[in-house]
């Protein structure tokens, strides 16, 4: 499984990036942009270089975390995947490209869309001295048009970029995607009750225009869990100093909470069920909510069955496992 922290090459670009910028000037200006994001608005405020700095510095370890973390799970279901080509759709400053890259080793063509002319600078910058993708071809425009004019790839990404959009331009979005992905699509959104509904909607489309579901999901059914109740994951990540002081933090870590949903055009071989929170370990069993091919169900493994409970003391939340 690859980390979750931003590659070394990746942070000494940014941290250098940093030098002679007002630490205060930057932590105000992530601070708009990170609120502005939270009441559903895009990335129209990111207009200057110090303002794509600044939401890199911010927002880039978390969501190269949420990333990572998706493409891991993906890889634990499909360990054969090997894709050539990546189309990286709101790419903003190259987060999924940096973290399909670490992955898959496999990548040759990386081809990023955003229509923010501030992060695409940003992006191209940061990918300059990079030798897996320095060659990467940024086009501006909107995600749609951009991504209807654009080459069909292995693995596509859209990564917290559907949040920005609305219902019918979404849709479209979300076809669009699909044409163009080869094998496998991936969806990435914020763990919200909010980016859960996105994820869900775009799966049963694209699930009743011929995808699979390969991960989280072992299965390509209704989503069975009931509101309030709904499908999340947290990833754990470190913060560097410069990351606490711009987001006026103490913790030296974060946790980011994510939705996602990987799709392919056959379906996985297998598809073991997931654990849908952290299991509760007791000093009788080990009781874990999971999502199986049947739907949610509560295993309970009893302690003195001393292998599964070994097995199960070993789950975490997010994981693809196994049943006894």
């Amino acid at each position: 499984m690859v980390s979750p922290d931003l590659p070394a090459e990746l942070r000494a670009v940014l941290n250098a990036r940093l030098e002679g910028l007002s630490r205060n000037d930057a932590a105000g200006r992530a601070a708009a942009i990170s609120r502005t994001y939270r009441e559903g608005g895009g990335s129209g405020t990111i207009r200057t270089e110090t303002d794509a700095l600044a939401y890199a510095l911010a927002r880039m370890p978390a969501t190269y975390a949420a990333v990572v973390a998706s493409i891991n799970a993906l890889t634990e279901v499909r360990p054969d995947f090997a894709p050539t080509s990546l189309l990286d759709v709101g790419a903003g400053p190259g987060t999924a490209s940096w973290a399909a890259a670490e992955v898959f080793p496999s990548l040759q063509d990386f081809t990023q869309l955003d229509a923010n002319d501030a992060l695409r600078t940003l992006a191209l910058e940061l990918t300059r001295r990079s030798h897996r993708l320095r060659g990467v071809a940024y086009e501006l425009g909107q995600a749609r048009t951009c991504v209807a004019h654009a080459d069909a790839a292995d693995l596509v990404i859209g990564s917290y970029v559907i949040n920005e959009i609305g219902d019918t331009e979404r849709a479209e979005l979300a076809d669009a995607m699909w044409e163009k992905t080869r094998d496998t699509l991936l969806v990435v959104e914020p763990g919200t009750p909010a980016g859960y509904a996105r994820i869900i909607s775009l799966r049963a489309r694209l699930i009743a225009a011929g995808a699979h579901v390969a991960a989280p999901c072992p299965h390509d059914g209704p989503c069975p869990l009931v509101a309030p109740d709904w499908c999340h994951f947290s990833q754990r990540l470190q913060r560097s100093r410069a990351h606490k002081q711009l987001k006026g933090a103490e913790l030296p870590f974060e946790d980011e909470r994510f939705a996602y949903v990987a799709l392919t055009r056959a379906p996985a071989a297998t598809r073991p069920a997931r654990v849908l929170a952290q299991p509760m370990v007791g000093k009788v069993e080990i009781s874990a909510k999971l999502c199986t091919a049947e739907g949610v169900a509560i295993a309970k493994v009893p302690r003195r069955a001393k292998a599964d409970y070994a097995l199960a003391r070993r789950w975490r939340w997010g994981d693809a496992v196994d049943t006894p």
